[in-house]
């Protein structure tokens, strides 16, 4: 039978949760690198024991950890131990190793002036679909990193803060590549989402890239509605099998492309609120979409304190709200753009973490949910894998 292994990353450490294929009974592995703020794990889909995570901390910088034996033990590639260790004992991240390409230039800042681009953490980190030894780390100050040598050595490819970066300004969590999506039919195409700059699309494996955000209106951010970049973008998916067909769920909106990103069309159609953070598209059928309706920009927790799951089968505008087995009163967490994905199995499971520590399964493409775990750390992230 088939294995699951649920990768979640939260403010206080990283979790393993395994469970069959039936996902019913789970064991929980963690917290791994306690007291860390974990933003991503993700494992290789060329070899499943890979996994990589980042380990940030405001105090002491930024660590990449791998593990090579599906989570059970981690090393930091590139760095011993010693070199980790600071003065008395204390941590020292190595956060030199991503030194963006030349002049590091500016962005444009919250109160519209220009400042230098400084590099703070990795945000999300998307391994290679055929060789575990690259992946690609989305940073903040926004830009996209790769590794060829399983994470001892990150290089940027600068091309993408060429793309009108001076206009890219921060949001309300910062100015980060949270997203990064690899297209399986095409390797060298790959699709970025930047809050707040925009959508991205490189057809050249990362040398160039261009905006895509036609037909995203922001009339509050810009009141240009033709601006090229400044969209705060949440976050973005796929479905592998039309890879150029893709889903966002925008600051405010949502949004679907049928030609890579060349002009979007709005599909928010009959949700509560068309604001939230993640969104995902169901393993085995294309035009079936996930969303998570969160109230306002200021107030992100469900509308009427009832906790919902939105999915569309027709792949937007026509929605249905899938609530059996989720708190339907007094329930104020968010989800967070990068806490929700799904599994590959016959039947399609669609897992979620919040920000009050709780993480969802739904073994049935979400019409019936049950907790994993209900009292981890606030969930930053969630990443599946379907093990043979």
């Amino acid at each position: 039978m088939s294995k699951i292994r649920v990768l979640v990353g939260t403010k206080k450490g990283a979790f393993v949760l395994t469970a069959d294929g039936k996902r019913k009974d789970w064991k929980v592995s963690g917290p791994h690198f306690a007291g860390w703020e974990i933003y991503h794990v993700k494992g290789s889909a060329a070899d499943p024991n890979r996994i990589y995570a980042s380990q940030s901390s405001g105090w002491f910088g930024q660590i990449i950890q791998r593990s090579d034996d599906g989570g059970k033990t981690w090393n930091t590639p590139g760095s011993s131990p010693e070199e980790l260790q600071g003065p008395g004992g204390a941590p020292k991240a190595e956060s030199n190793k991503f030194v963006y390409e030349g002049q590091a230039g500016t962005h444009k800042w919250y109160d519209g002036s220009q400042h230098p681009w400084e590099f703070k953490r990795v945000w999300h980190i998307e391994p290679s679909l055929t060789d575990p030894d690259t992946a690609y780390a989305g940073v903040e100050d926004a830009a996209i990193f790769k590794t060829t040598d399983g994470g001892k050595t990150w290089k940027e490819l600068p091309g993408l803060r060429q793309a009108k970066g001076n206009l890219w300004q921060p949001g309300a969590g910062g100015m980060a590549v949270h997203t990064i999506l690899l297209d399986p039919k095409n390797a060298k195409r790959i699709y970025v989402a930047i809050s707040a700059g925009g959508a991205f699309r490189t057809d050249d494996g990362g040398k160039t890239w261009k905006p895509i955000n036609r037909g995203l209106k922001s009339p509050y951010e810009l009141p240009d509605p033709d601006a090229e970049v400044g969209h705060c973008v949440h976050r973005i998916a796929l479905h592998p099998s039309r890879p150029d067909v893709l889903f966002m769920q925008k600051h405010w909106d949502v949004l679907r492309t049928n030609n890579a990103g060349d002009q979007w069309t709005e599909v928010s159609g009959n949700l509560p609120t068309d604001f939230g953070f993640p969104i995902d598209v169901h393993a085995h059928e294309p035009e079936t979409i996930f969303v998570v309706p969160i109230k306002s920009d200021s107030e992100h927790y469900p509308p009427e304190g009832k906790l919902r799951v939105y999915r569309s089968k027709t792949g937007g505008n026509d929605w249905e709200a899938l609530t059996r087995g989720l708190p339907q009163k007094d329930c104020y967490v968010n989800v967070l753009r990068d806490a929700m994905a799904v599994d590959q199995l016959d039947s399609c499971g669609v897992y979620f973490g919040t920000t009050g520590g709780q993480v969802y399964c739904s073994a049935n493409g979400g019409n019936s949910w049950n907790a994993i775990v209900h009292d981890l750390p606030a969930v930053l992230s969630v990443e599946v894998q379907t093990l043979k």
